[in-house]
């Protein structure tokens, strides 16, 4: 432990009494929203453009069990979820530019491991350091929102930051089939290696520090302990980073068995498979755009409580058109049905992720990281148990949304004390 004094923290004081904020010197509101949403587009890219080349690295390492490629995703996720808990401490104590270029960093080293790979575990051992690299884009994307932003416009930046993050999953796929056709899947980690080397110049030249000076910290085990205590003893941040971790399980579901369900395991769609999959991750973009606009009039709370209580009234539906058809209803029924509850989970999870930071302002990057290792961890582990339950049928994902967006309006109601739909000056 450090020998450095324990800060004694407090609870964040209401935004009229907190310091004056110095006039921003960076840039611009759409380059300062461009640059933040390309830092949480590398997590987005490392996992969904990989998608098509699952075919050929089973059969480069001749992987038994077509459920084992889903492992690509969920070792990465693993990583990506521990080592939230490093970044935002650090960046509390030394600021965001520098941990973020650090990540960035052990980011490339797994990249090019990946692309050396001689057998499969070294492939998801790789995996696991691109996902611990890529966790500080992820921290530090929040951290640095929450530093120059509160409240509705908070939750509107974060919409729009997650539009452009969920309009790489349209893409990503296509991405990847496209490196495919240089010859072999090593090119798709090449489009990974190319996405962060722009982040990290882009970044550096343009980002300044946005650490407020009154909220650096020394760092200690001690000052980071009281900060986890402060964040775990909210009510609302603990509520709602529960209720996004769910409902992160049901995409990571979904993304960890798409590749079977449109390609190999059930609509055979070969290379229609990037369209299919683009059409969906449209949906939320979509809506994260709509819900930008609507948040600043509506409020957080309002707009995501709708949305998530739509959701699960969907999934259920999802689930009684799979049983209709025996889990292989048509195409085109099954990606309408999809399409919508994941426009409905695009009004909650934006605004989720800032109620759940909302009050935590000054322990921004320690709150963040902690929330962010306890959402990715819970979203991994739900979404492993729907993917695996891959069998042959669309039945499983049906399933886990309607039971994870069940649980997740439970936990929000419980969150609220029962008093959902009502926003406020801050929410």
């Amino acid at each position: 432990m450090s020998s450095t004094p324990v800060t004694i923290l407090r609870a964040p004081a209401p935004l009229a009494q907190a310091a004056v904020v110095p006039a921003w010197k960076g840039p611009g509101f759409g380059e300062f929203v461009g640059i933040v949403a390309l830092m949480m587009a590398v997590t987005a890219i490392s996992i969904d453009n990989l998608l098509p080349a699952f075919p050929a690295i089973q059969a480069r390492f001749g992987v038994a069990d077509p459920n084992s490629l889903q492992l690509l995703i969920y070792v990465y996720m693993i990583g990506f979820g521990a080592a939230q808990i490093v970044y935002g401490p650090l960046s509390d104590t030394y600021g965001r530019r520098s941990v973020l270029l650090s990540g960035l960093a052990i980011y490339v080293v797994g990249t090019g491991l990946a692309m050396v790979a001689p057998s499969f575990g070294w492939l998801l051992a790789a995996r696991v350091i691109q996902g611990i690299g890529a966790a500080s884009g992820r921290v530090l994307s929040t951290a640095i929102v929450r530093d120059r932003f509160a409240g509705r416009e908070m939750a509107s930046v974060m919409s729009l930051i997650m539009m452009v993050f969920l309009i790489v999953p349209m893409i990503a796929p296509a991405i990847g089939g496209a490196m495919l056709l240089f010859g072999s899947w090593v090119y798709v980690f090449v489009s990974m290696l190319a996405l962060a080397g722009i982040l990290v110049l882009w970044f550096a030249w343009r980002m300044p520090e946005t650490l407020h000076p009154e909220y650096r910290r020394p760092f200690s085990l001690g000052a980071v302990a009281q900060a986890v205590g402060i964040t775990f003893r909210n009510r609302v941040a603990v509520g709602y980073a529960t209720a996004l971790g769910l409902l992160t399980g049901c995409i990571m579901g979904y993304v960890g068995s798409a590749q079977q369900v449109f390609d190999t395991g059930l609509y055979h769609l070969g290379v229609l498979f990037p369209l299919a999959f683009g059409l969906v991750a449209g949906a939320m973009g979509a809506a994260t755009l709509v819900n930008a606009r609507l948040v600043r009039r509506l409020g957080m709370r309002p707009l995501s409580h709708a949305g998530l209580s739509l959701f699960v009234v969907v999934a259920v539906g999802q689930v009684v058109v799979g049983l209709a058809y025996h889990g292989h209803p048509p195409l085109a029924l099954f990606l309408s049905i999809l399409a919508a509850n994941q426009f409905l989970i695009s009004f909650a999870m934006p605004n989720f992720n800032a109620l759940a930071l909302q009050p935590l302002g000054e322990i921004a990057g320690t709150a963040s990281s902690f929330l962010g290792f306890y959402t990715t961890m819970l979203g991994a582990f739900c979404g492993f148990l729907i993917g695996h339950a891959f069998d042959g049928s669309v039945l499983p994902i049906g399933i886990g949304y309607a039971l994870l967006g069940g649980l997740a309006l439970a936990v929000v109601a419980w969150t609220e004390r029962g008093r959902l739909f009502r926003g406020g000056v801050s929410g």
